[in-house]
């Protein structure tokens, strides 16, 4: 049991801890629930000098006590000078001032209520954009690994949905855990002062409502964990099919997806409709606890007023005093249920906040502000997982300043793979790869990839304008400096006949545009970071003749004095690389200039005479 709520109570305590930030709110909150309370409980001992001077059962107090020194001391002034008013202007206005008094206290209490809440509002909402901030921040330094195990919709629950849920189910009711506990104390303060006995009672019925409540809370914990994750996979499913539309309408396999949908779609309204059914029992259940404690609390008490150990209207008045903590007792127990179901969600966002950045960079990384001299992979092997067999084996390749590098070889050789360890997408699993010397992990990770420029086989662009996705994360750029790049892409012209030129929005993943254009784009943003080092991963395989040979164009002016690295799958496009490297099973099996392979009559001359063909 105890190894169950350590988890809870780590996470509930971490939510908590975004407090701090908000320190002059949560300090006035803390304030106007603590005086919440006290006009709760004050307002109750209130009702008793209204009931005795309406029963005519007053007793007059006509010495005024010499000091206020104490609670008692206190409620001996207020007789005396309420005797006073009766005596003097009779029972009706000292009846008005009790009313009064008593509606003041009220509208003190809830004044600070509300207060409470207000000053709560911005914690709450600022917590929240907390949390989803680090969020979207882990997400951006989490390693491409990560992504591999996961699913994208999932993760864009847990931003959303999860996090939303730690908004209604704990912050909601956060107030409620702080300001609640305090009524209940003030009320049954009064309580035991009046009769110890009749308060047993009470306590009777917390613990038991505690028992049954626990049981539920635990249960509901769990169902809103499942709930969680069956979100996060229905949000995966409509990702994917917004993603795959092209395909799907092209294969005829709306019925397929709208059934996998449904599917889901059901287990979650099923799983979601037992998690509400336990919700929702909590109120009517502590209600009922309520109502039979006090049909208990009438027999019991009446018998001590019958045989005059309890006055009538203090009786009636220790049972307005019951009800101010049956009313907070129902709300914390809703509010603990809430919590519970709020844990759930957080969890699911604990593990993206926790999950391990295994690219991590040296306390005391070097800068790195130029490429001088060359790149080698020494004895590089690498594994995508344990229990996987080597993406890369025993690789050993050197790459001087200023070389064109091309990799070819069938899909799943390993190319990919291989460049992607440049960058620090990935780490090696053996051996080391060095820039001008040094082990790339000795770098600064923002200094490293700050060399290199990308240009990958899917053109990756933002719903965004032009201007912004050739601009894309480089600061201090001038206008023409992003139409010299566009000139040099061979982009420019198509830029310019679009609606609003550079200003012209392309649409999700540049929609708008044709294959062609998008990766025109993608080449323009590589000329204007202008990289010393390029990797360009089948730039061109998916692109028509046409598109194909204006891009072209483009990386020839992009790779001029620049050290490139390039896969390609048309070997046509890479005649004029330095060194070819030929890559099976992760391995590089030749390596020549283009001529010298063809004369070899081995691998490479197998994949050109196929391509030919």
């Amino acid at each position: 049991m105890g190894n169950n709520n350590e988890p809870v109570n780590k996470t509930f305590w971490r939510l908590l801890g975004y407090m701090r930030n908000y320190k002059a709110n949560v300090s006035l909150n803390v304030v106007s629930n603590i005086l919440t309370a006290v006009f709760t409980a004050a307002s109750i001992p209130l009702l008793a000098p209204f009931l005795e001077i309406l029963f005519d059962r007053r007793e007059l107090v006509m010495e005024k006590p010499p000091a206020i020194t104490d609670i008692e001391s206190l409620t001996t002034s207020f007789n005396y000078y309420l005797s006073q008013l009766v005596v003097e202007q009779g029972k009706e206005t000292a009846l008005a001032f009790v009313c009064i008094i008593i509606l003041s206290a009220f509208f003190l209490k809830n004044l600070f209520r509300y207060l409470s809440l207000f000053f709560m509002a911005p914690v709450r909402n600022g917590i929240i954009r907390d949390v989803r901030e680090q969020l979207f921040d882990k997400v951006l330094i989490l390693p491409l690994s990560y992504f591999s195990e996961e699913r994208k919709g999932d993760l864009m629950s847990r931003i959303t949905a999860d996090v939303q849920e730690v908004e209604w189910s704990i912050l909601n009711v956060l107030e409620a855990v702080f300001r609640e506990p305090l009524i209940i104390i003030g009320a049954l303060s009064f309580m035991i002062y009046v009769s110890p006995s009749l308060t047993v009672f009470v306590f009777l019925l917390m613990i038991f409502t505690a028992v049954v409540i626990g049981g539920i809370g635990r249960s509901l914990k769990r169902s809103s964990a499942v709930v969680q994750e069956k979100l996060g996979l229905l949000v995966s499913i409509v990702e994917e099919a917004l993603g795959g539309l092209r395909i799907i309408k092209g294969f005829n396999a709306e019925h397929y997806q709208q059934e996998k949908f449904s599917k889901e779609n059901n287990a979650y309204r099923r799983t979601l409709t037992r998690l509400l059914w336990r919700r929702d029992l909590s109120s009517p259940l502590s209600e009922f606890l309520g109502i039979a404690t006090v049909a208990v609390l009438l027999w019991y008490g009446s018998r001590q007023v019958f045989d005059g150990r309890l006055a009538a209207e203090t009786f009636l008045t220790f049972i307005f005093a019951f009800y101010n903590v049956i009313d907070p007792a129902k709300s914390l127990t809703k509010s603990l249920y809430n919590i519970q179901k709020g844990i759930a969600a957080m969890e699911r966002v604990e593990r993206v906040l926790d999950a391990e950045v295994s690219i991590q960079e040296k306390p005391d990384a070097l800068p790195l502000n130029s490429f001088q001299d060359k790149i080698e992979y020494r004895d590089v092997s690498f594994t995508y997982r344990e229990d996987e067999g080597p993406v890369l084996q025993n690789i050993n390749l050197e790459i001087g300043r200023g070389e064109v590098i091309a990799l070819v070889g069938a899909s799943g050789a390993g190319k990919s793979t291989f460049v992607d360890l440049l960058p620090r997408f990935y780490d090696i699993t053996e051996g080391a790869i060095y820039l001008d010397g040094h082990d790339i992990r000795d770098y600064q990770l923002h200094a490293l990839r700050n060399l290199m420029g990308i240009v990958s086989q899917e053109a990756i662009l933002f719903n965004d304008t032009i201007y912004n996705n050739i601009v894309f994360g480089m600061e201090g750029v001038t206008e023409e400096e992003v139409h010299r790049a566009a000139r040099v892409a061979n982009a420019h012209d198509f830029i310019m006949a679009t609606e609003q030129g550079y200003q012209t929005n392309i649409g999700d993943r540049g929609g708008k545009l044709s294959g062609g254009q998008r990766q025109r784009l993608t080449i323009a943003r590589a000329i204007l970071k202008n990289p010393p080092i390029l990797i360009l991963d089948e730039a061109t395989s998916a692109l028509d003749s046409e598109s194909e040979k204006l891009v072209q164009q483009a990386l020839l002016e992009l790779m001029k004095n620049r050290t490139s690295i390039v896969i390609a799958h048309r070997l046509s496009t890479i005649q004029h690389a330095d060194e070819i490297i030929v890559m099976r099973d992760g391995q590089i099996i030749e390596r020549g200039a283009h001529q010298a392979l063809i004369q070899k009559n081995g691998e490479y001359r197998k994949l050109v005479e196929l391509q030919a063909f």
